[in-house]
């Protein structure tokens, strides 16, 4: 590594937010598999999008299609599945956009390491709390059921624990209100921290 050098390129990530009309960020959505993560970080995504904004929501199956094939499930395996995320992510927001990332990233050591690779504020760490109970009962992918059989080892909420993030910019039970209203106060929430820069008017949110 002695002989790697940052290059440091004449556009930097505030020009190319700037060009974009945004403060580019990283969204990281974690919580319980079936808590919602993935549909509220697309309802998210799909509303900013509609208006104009640049985005890309980084989704855990997704990334397991190409960036991290080759891991598995094991502890190390997904360890690594969010490091190369994070750096990713890192990237993309240097690209200037407002990144969305549904990961159940059940460590916090996993999810500050990530934080870490940010600026003050440019982390903001949406913990989906929907109740274990919540996420079993809607088992989308059957894994739940898989994982009381005793058929998928160290399941997140079953087999292995997730740890609640203590100090979460924002909180969002799924399970309680609707998804509208939801994504209203995450861009709400957007446009408050100014990310959202100019404003635009956003139905439904006062942006």
């Amino acid at each position: 590594m002695s002989n790697i050098v940052w290059h440091q390129h004449s556009i930097d990530q505030a020009a190319r937010g700037a060009q974009k009309g945004q403060n580019p960020v990283l969204l990281w959505f974690t919580g319980l598999s079936g808590s919602g993560k993935s549909t509220l970080a697309g309802a998210l995504e799909r509303a900013l999008f509609e208006h104009g904004f640049h985005t890309y929501l980084l989704d855990g199956d997704n990334v397991r299609h190409g960036l991290c094939k080759d891991l598995g499930f094991s502890l190390e395996d997904r360890d690594e599945n969010l490091r190369r995320v994070g750096e990713v992510a890192k990237l993309m927001v240097d690209s200037g956009l407002v990144v969305l990332s549904a990961f159940i990233s059940p460590t916090r050591e996993e999810r500050d390491r990530v934080r870490a690779l940010f600026p003050q504020g440019q982390f903001v760490e949406v913990h989906v709390s929907t109740p274990l109970s919540v996420c079993e009962s809607r088992d989308p992918k059957g894994l739940y059921a898989k994982a009381r059989k005793g058929e998928i080892a160290n399941f997140t909420g079953i087999s292995s624990p997730y740890e609640v993030p203590e100090s979460a910019e924002l909180t969002i039970d799924t399970s309680k209100g609707d998804l509208g209203t939801q994504v209203n106060g995450l861009l709400a929430y957007l446009k408050a921290i100014e990310v959202l820069n100019p404003p635009r008017q956003i139905a439904g949110a006062g942006i």
